[in-house]
């Protein structure tokens, strides 16, 4: 597997986005169903953006070697957060895979493929595994021009298992609004609740809530939430941004009588000793008090909210996670991480063993990458035309299409819903038959 230092820190041009075709477009339009500019791209394939999930895999490593339930799920909070790090700041769209178009990634301690397995409603599939883990998924992403903002609905389920402890974890990711896309300062943020399942054993359960910024910005970036039992017993407190680090804290060691949904109102009431020595805490830290928004987390129906301490100066943190500085001319080259701007190099040799449907081999993104906006435009048409008489050809010949190759319709045995779930056999390097779609 390829060793990480030695990938690229750049891109062979710089390249920014426009965002003026969103004056032309109605409110409501959902993105995903009309044909976009590539001024509005950035040079990678959803694929690819599904792939970035990746970046922080040792966290799967870390959940796995946790001796207890608790840890592990800390853990796995932990990389379902990191995830969506490498959001910040993006703001061009990625291309949209065409129907059979793949995307591969090794690294020293994961492998994954991702393929796109239907293009009406556009959905992608990837399934990726390390010695401890196997991850698996799909998305559709839903892209709406709201007036002002775009919001990205991705829609799907993804699983986490833990192969030793034979345990299964399951969630939704939350959705990403693009705020000022027509005027302003352009920003984002995720906003919304997180709830990641433990499937049997103990039926953990982290719920973490997304802030919104507010109208101040005081919450931007802002994650935060529990890890409870099956009796709603709060375990451990998660807070932390999204954009930099997650952190725990021991729930009992915070305030004792807020370990419990509900019996906090009879043992601290205001005014009460113990309420005034939250308070004293809250003063000596220097820290806003922690209010969830979800009704999970916390009994909202109750006034005083601030017996739970957020408080990022407690000792006895532990660092799940934090983000890895982005290289100093991430500005120049779309915003992407170091791991972003590895994701469609070419290395010498690497075409050999690399299926013909690969995202990297696509034409428009690669002319986009080094700069060529014409040319990728012209490409871009020329794919998109090319995958469409392909349909209608087979259609009126009634020719089965061989897509999707990797991946089958199936039950998710861990949701009990409909998923893409991995066949097998792409790493066996055999790829006859593979239509030519670029």
């Amino acid at each position: 597997m390829a060793n990480e230092s030695s990938h690229r820190i750049s891109l062979p041009v710089r390249g920014q986005f426009e965002l003026n075709v969103f004056t032309t477009l109605s409110l409501g339009t959902e993105l995903s169903k009309i044909t976009m500019p590539v001024n509005f791209n950035e040079p990678l394939s959803f694929l690819q953006r599904v792939a970035e999930y990746m970046e922080y895999a040792k966290l799967l490593k870390l959940a796995a070697a946790e001796s207890t339930p608790v840890g592990r799920l800390q853990y796995v909070a932990a990389f379902a957060v990191s995830a969506l790090s490498s959001n910040w700041g993006r703001l061009g769209k990625p291309f949209n895979p065409l129907l059979g178009e793949t995307y591969e990634l090794e690294r020293e301690d994961f492998r994954i493929v991702c393929e796109q397995v239907s293009h009406h409603p556009p959905v992608s599939a990837f399934h990726a595994e390390g010695q401890d883990f196997v991850f698996h998924g799909s998305i559709r992403p839903i892209l709406t021009f709201c007036g002002k903002n775009i919001e990205i609905r991705p829609k799907g389920i993804v699983t986490v298992e833990l192969l030793k402890w034979k345990e299964a974890y399951t969630w939704e990711n939350v959705n990403c609004i693009l705020h000022n896309v027509l005027v302003g300062q352009l920003w984002m943020e995720q906003v919304g609740a997180l709830e990641i399942k433990q499937c049997g054993g103990d039926n953990l359960k982290a719920t973490l809530s997304f802030k919104s910024a507010g109208w101040n910005g005081k919450n931007l970036h802002r994650v935060e939430g529990f890890i409870t039992n099956s009796e709603e017993k709060r375990l451990v407190f998660l807070h932390g941004e999204w954009t930099e680090r997650l952190r725990s804290y021991d729930a009992s060691l915070l305030y004792p009588e807020m370990m419990e949904r509900g019996k906090h109102k009879s043992k601290s009431p205001q005014g009460s000793p113990g309420h005034k020595k939250v308070l004293a805490k809250l003063n000596s830290l220097k820290i806003g008090a922690f209010k969830p928004s979800h009704q999970d987390a916390i009994d909202e129906s109750s006034a005083d909210s601030e017996d739970c301490l957020p408080v990022n100066k407690v000792p006895g943190a532990l660092t799940l996670w934090e983000a890895t500085p982005r290289p100093a001319n991430s500005a120049d080259y779309f915003f992407f991480t170091q791991f972003a701007m590895s994701l469609n190099e070419i290395k010498e040799g690497m075409t050999d063993n690399l299926c013909p449907t690969d995202s990297r081999l696509r034409p428009d993104i690669r002319k986009l990458e080094n700069g060529d906006r014409d040319g990728a435009a012209s490409e871009k048409m020329r794919l998109e035309e090319k995958q469409r008489i392909s349909r209608k050809t087979k259609k009126h010949k009634k020719v089965p299409d061989n897509f999707p190759r990797w991946f089958q319709s199936a039950i998710n045995p861990y949701t009990g819903l409909e998923d893409w779930l991995y066949k097998g056999e792409y790493w066996d390097r055999n790829y006859p038959d593979i239509d030519d779609i670029f």
